[in-house]
This record gives structure tokens, sequence and C-alpha cells, in this order.
């Protein structure tokens, strides 16, 4: 469960509203073009980035990450990503927070940042008339985050007071029941907001050092897309990011080894169970990594065609939603399944589910599932991943990070079209004959016999 603060959107300007204006056409622009010309853009200063260039619409998005995200924190310093990326628009450089917040309005842009368990995120879209103000506070942003005292104070008292409000929320309990009891002592296991005491320790300093060790050149990645040419995007590259050290100081992170084959019993008096599974995943550079997707796709990710809602929600009433995911780290991977259903039937819809993952572990997809889930999934792509500005500029980093290659839109349909079904087969083996790991969320279940 997320629990960062909510970023501020700045509309009062005439340039904020155009640029408004201009988001609400964006999509259908985007989804309208058959494919994406990518160029790798190398500035002056050795600083590398994907771009889309994209004169449709007077508009630039640009989105980055830093690798190593809440995994580098400090032990005891839990919340510290999580505190620093609802800082970065509360001053920076000589601006305190109002006066930068006040230039980001005048300049119409949006500014975000995020912490990822492996990665730290940002990103801006701007008017392209407006460009030269709005990397200037980018840069300002981006290098000389300023973290006083007063905002500092202020957004730590607002995710405490979340830590506080979800103290007797089930999910929370959940949530961090299911971390603890699958990840261990890994960093994956801490809270994505801290506690009260681990936010109470950190300080200015804590956050400073840390920015000083996670952003630096190194280990930058960036997408860009929209209306802005190739040379343009190398000077305004340097004039964002070259302030920054060339090296980050991370320190090294283990393997995390899921602990499967246990049930994780987290006991509320609800009128409804929630259910979660988790069964051994795949790297995504895995040479069967496609044949898992179906696979997954098939089982439960396909949502209205998948077996899962066929047989739990479509046959027999069981739940209102039900699916599957392949969910990959840096450093784990899993597949989960995930339901809610009546609490005097939570039994029954556990026994099915491990039925149907049985099923498919053993016998696997049949030829017309396959052919039918090659084709969703690849038609799907371009809705999912590539249909605005921000979208693409996400796709350009997520593919960065995962070492894909600059042609891995192109190459993908023929990747997937490539799985055979005794590859499906293969995986569905090797992803669903472990024993999982379980979390029952509501009342005690009531077992068969």
């Amino acid at each position: 469960m997320k629990h960062a603060m909510p970023q501020r959107l700045f509309v009062t300007s005439l340039a904020t509203f155009l640029l408004a204006i201009i988001f609400l056409t964006l999509p259908a622009v985007i989804a309208a073009r058959a494919a994406v010309t990518i160029q790798e853009v190398k500035s002056p200063g050795g600083i590398t980035a994907w771009l889309v260039e994209d004169y449709t619409v007077p508009v630039i998005s640009i989105r980055f990450a830093f690798e190593g995200g809440r995994t580098q924190e400090p032990k005891g310093k839990e919340g510290l990503a999580n505190l620093m990326s609802g800082l970065f628009d509360e001053g920076a450089g000589d601006l305190d927070s109002e006066a930068f917040q006040t230039r980001l309005d005048d300049a119409g842009a949006e500014m975000r940042f995020n912490a990822g368990r492996d990665g730290f995120y940002g990103s801006m879209r701007m008017l392209a008339d407006e460009r030269d103000e709005a990397f200037d506070l980018l840069r300002l942003a981006v290098t000389k985050p300023r973290f006083d005292t007063e905002p500092v104070d202020r957004i730590r008292a607002q995710i405490v007071s979340g830590i506080l409000g979800n103290a007797r929320d089930p999910e929370t309990a959940a949530q961090i029941a299911w971390s603890e009891a699958v990840y261990g002592e890994h960093p994956y296991s801490r809270r994505e907001e801290g506690s009260e005491t681990s936010l109470a320790s950190i300080t200015p300093d804590d956050l400073r050092m840390f920015h000083r060790k996670l952003f630096a050149r190194g280990n930058l990645k960036i997408g860009v897309v929209g209306a802005i040419d190739a040379e343009t995007l190398g000077r305004e590259l340097d004039r964002v990011f070259g302030e920054l050290p060339e090296r980050p100081d991370l320190v090294p992170v283990d393997k995390a080894t899921l602990k499967l084959g246990q049930e994780i019993d987290v006991t509320y008096e609800l009128p409804q169970t929630k259910l979660r599974l988790a069964y051994p995943g795949i790297e995504r550079k895995d040479p069967q990594f496609f044949a898992a997707y179906l696979v997954n796709h098939i089982l439960g990710g396909g949502t209205f065609t998948s077996r899962l809602f066929e047989e739990v929600r479509e046959k027999r009433g069981l739940a209102y939603d039900v699916g599957s995911a392949l969910v990959n780290n840096d450093y784990s991977n899993g597949l989960a399944i995930s339901t809610a259903t009546r609490s005097d039937r939570a039994g029954e819809t556990l026994d099915l589910i491990r039925k149907e993952v049985r099923r498919m572990a053993e016998e696997g997809p049949t030829q017309a599932e396959l052919d039918a889930a090659k084709k969703y999934v690849i038609g799907a792509y371009a809705i999912n991943n590539l249909d605005s500005s921000r979208a693409i500029a996400g796709t350009l980093v997520e593919l960065q990070l995962d070492d894909l290659g600059i042609d891995y839109i192109q190459r993908r349909a023929g990747l997937i079209d490539a799985v055979t079904l005794d590859d499906a087969k293969a995986a569905a083996r090797r992803l669903l004959s472990a024993d999982p790991a379980i979390m029952v969320v509501g009342p005690a279940l009531e077992r068969k016999g």
C-alpha cells in the first residue's frame, strides 16, 4: 500500500490551464500512431537519454530514474526515501518552498517524484515554450534540494498522521504481515512509509546524505517524449543533470529468497476474506520469460478471459475479481494471485484456486489458449504502454532499467510469437509446481473435514 504524499498539481496559471487542455487530447493523438521511433541521445557531457520526438502538440515529458531506491535506506531510517520524495518542490537552490512553488506554477509545469523499491523516480511535463524555465526548476530540484526544517517537519507529520490513521486498517496490517513473512530480513520487507519511530529519527542532514549517495549520473536513466530535438535535448541534459556526481554510493543488496510454503493468517471479523498466494517468479531477461508471461495471462492475468476468472467468478460467483500477475523486482521475482470473497466461502475459493493452479502446472495451456493470449498481449502493448507522452517516457525508462535494448518494442511481437506450446507447458511446471505462500485476511478459515 502506497503512503507517499500526494504531489501538488498547480492549476491556477494560464500556462497550466493550457497544458491541461493539451493533455486531454494527447492520449488519442499518440494512440493513433502505429509505432514510436526512439533515438539515443548523448549530451556533450556524456549523459544518455532515449528520445521520441513528437511535435503534434507543444509539450515535453521527461521521466528519469536513479537506480537504488528504498533498499538503500540505512537500517533504522525506514521511510527516508518516501519522505524525500515529497520534498523536491519544497525549496531548492536560493528558492524557499513558497518561491519555488510559485515559479513552478508560473511555468505551467508538473513535477513529481516517487521512491520505488529499486529506483528513485522523477518526472516533469511542460509546455515547449516554457522549456527554459521548467528545466531550470528541475535542475534546482534534482541538484540543489534544500530540505529545510519546516517542510521536512510538515511532510513528516503528514506521513505519520497517515501511519496512525491506518494503524487499525486490515489492509495495512496484511501488507506488513505479508512482506515480513515472505521477505524475512530483506529490505523488501520494510514498510514504504517507515514507522513513527524511524521517521522521528530522520534529520535534514540524513536527507542530504541520502540524496548525495543516490543521485548521480552513473545510475541515471532518462526518457523524453515531445516537442524537442536531439541537439537541444543534449544541452538540456547537461544543464539539468550535469552538476550531479559521476558515481552513486550504493550499498550492495542481496537477492531475496521468497519464503514459500507457509500460511499467514491476519484475523479480522470482516464480511469478506481476502486471499493472496505467491509462487516462484522469473527474471525479466530469462529466456523463458515470455512463455511464463503468456501462462500467467491464461491463468489469471487476462482478467475476463482467464481460467481463474472463468472458474471463480463466472461459473460460481465466488468473487467479483480474481487475477494473477508476474512481479519483477531487481532482487526477487514472483507470481502473485489475489481475490476477495465472502468469508463463509473463503475455504472453497482457496481450494478452487489451488486446483486451477495445479491443473495448469500439470497440463499447461491448450494451443487455442496460447494463440489467443499471444494475440491479446501483442495488441494490448501499445494501449497499455504507449497511449500518452507520460506513458511512453515511463516505458523508455523501464526498458533501460531492464536492459532490454532500444529496439525492444520492434522485437517484442516476434519474441512472443516464438513461444511454443511446449515452452508454455515447461514454464507452467516451473512456476506453479511449488507449494505457495498463502495469506488469509478475515475470519479464521473454515476447513473441510
